[in-house]
């Protein structure tokens, strides 16, 4: 149903929708705390949290970063574990490292000042065609397009067709349609949130909220009532299997903790000593890369975490505090050790969390078990003990 370009009927379309859509979010937007006094840097900050992220979550964690962290110059400044920490429960801790060093180099090529253009803004490390478009309209008032994936399920329905996003022909036919409707827009800020908020809140990927819709009426997949075939639905990427072996060692209650690598899963984050295969590995093999001996390691409790593309199938083994101590020795240089109220302040993922939650788990169990065995013994002796 999409009308062809050169067409007047395009242009009023267009209008109509951004018009609406304009009109629409000024009474139907959510209150959200970057709303509410907008700057350039509360935006970079919040379309940086925003990707892959739900709204409920980054509303809090937006607040509290920027307390911990008010300017562009104080991110820049900040040791990048602080950073991290400052960005707990969020996820894709390398959103965080891209956005500090985006801040770098605002500091030192750009004087602290946000640059408003969209090339410049895709400079940056971390900020992609989108990223920089929101930034640009939404804190500066350019008439630059966004899309997302809120915004591409909008563009399809509304032009009642189906585009393969992930290819060049899709990805050039939605963006010369957000070109479109933001260039007919009145206040580009206004109307990109507009259909990002409309996209997220009425026109959603399962059963759209068409009564509520303030373009329905020009709407090409309402009116074939069509709106839950486009867009097609996408085939979920199969996920790989991953074994991981994470290791709970202590010494005089300091637990030990490994920088992970720049790249993979949970990139540069401290974590509990792991080995990871695609296979199960065997305890005895465990120990002997581990340098320890096989009765050193005890399991304590087992879970699967999935991630974007991997189920990862996590068992956790104690380590004995004679092969702990040994262990320090042996791994000066890149096994930390830290104190309990340390790794709280750390950048602790969900994985970790998890890790932590499942071992008090199986130790709690543990002594449940013991105190059960020993009251069924305490009965037992005192019931032979009766004549």
């Amino acid at each position: 149903m999409e009308v062809a370009q050169g067409n007047p009927r395009r242009g009023k379309r267009v209008g109509l929708l951004a018009k609406s859509v304009e009109n629409w979010f000024k009474i139907a937007g959510r209150e959200l705390p970057w709303r509410q006094n907008r700057t350039p840097y509360g935006t970079l900050v919040s379309e940086a949290m925003l990707q892959q992220t739900q709204v409920a979550r980054v509303s809090p964690a937006w607040k509290a970063f920027l307390e911990h962290f008010p300017t562009v110059d104080a991110l820049a400044r900040a040791r990048q574990d602080q950073v991290l920490a400052a960005w707990k429960g969020l996820g894709y801790y390398r959103r965080a490292r891209n956005l500090q060093a985006a801040a770098s180099v605002i500091v030192e090529e750009y004087f602290g000042k946000i640059p408003s253009d969209r090339l410049s803004l895709e400079k940056l490390p971390g900020i992609g065609p989108y990223c920089a478009g929101a930034i640009a309209s939404i804190a500066f008032g350019k008439r630059e397009a966004i899309v997302d994936g809120n915004v591409a399920r909008v563009m399809m329905r509304i032009h009642g067709r189906n585009v393969d996003g992930e290819s060049r022909t899709g990805k050039a036919w939605l963006w010369n349609r957000a070109r479109d409707y933001v260039t007919e827009s009145r206040n580009p800020a206004v109307a990109n949130e507009g259909l990002m908020e409309l996209g997220a809140m009425v026109c959603t990927p399962i059963s759209p909220k068409c009564g509520e819709c303030p373009v329905r009426k020009i709407c090409g997949a309402y009116t074939a009532g069509k709106q839950n075939q486009i867009p097609r639905p996408r085939r979920r990427a199969v996920r790989s299997l991953l074994h991981a072996n994470a290791f709970l060692a202590s010494v005089n209650g300091r637990s030990a903790l490994v920088r992970r690598p720049k790249f993979g899963l949970w990139s540069s984050l401290m974590f509990p000593p792991t080995i990871e295969s695609p296979n199960v590995i065997s305890r005895k093999v465990l120990a002997q890369r581990l340098g320890v001996d096989a009765k050193a390691l005890s399991a304590r409790g087992f879970f699967t975490f999935l991630t974007t593309h991997r189920l990862v199938r996590f068992r956790l083994w104690n380590v004995d505090e004679a092969s702990a101590r040994n262990l320090k020795n042996a791994q000066k240089k890149s096994w930390t050790w830290h104190t309990p109220r340390a790794v709280e302040k750390l950048s602790i993922t969900s994985a970790m969390r998890e890790i932590y939650e499942q071992a008090d788990a199986h130790e709690n169990a543990k002594a449940q078990a013991r105190k059960i065995r020993s009251k069924k013994g305490s009965m037992k002796a005192r019931k032979s003990g009766v004549k």
